[in-house]
């Protein structure tokens, strides 16, 4: 018999200066892009700061990877449009 044993791993969550010296952005890049809608804080402190989960990592690589030859907008554009085409997360039992 096998027996497994879950974990409440709380998952990790980060401040606006993790964020900024894991990228090449600066703290003023991420906050307008959180102001524009294109990265999503996943929660704040209690002093009021921001927090990010590590998807942050993967959309502002993809936003990274736009700016070659996109704007802003054009970018805001396509991110919300590929959040419309995923189909949502099911659990079936």
């Amino acid at each position: 018999m096998e027996m497994t044993k879950e974990f409440q791993i709380p998952v990790k969550l980060y401040r606006i200066g993790e964020v900024v010296r894991y990228t090449p952005f600066t703290r003023q890049t991420i906050h307008n892009y959180t102001t524009m809608g294109l990265i999503n804080e996943s929660g704040w402190t209690e002093g009021g700061h921001r927090l990010y989960d590590q998807s942050v990592f993967e959309r502002l690589s993809k936003i990274l990877e736009l700016r070659k030859t996109k704007t802003l907008l054009e970018i805001r554009a396509i991110l919300k449009n590929q959040e419309q085409e995923e189909p949502e997360d099911t659990v079936a039992y």
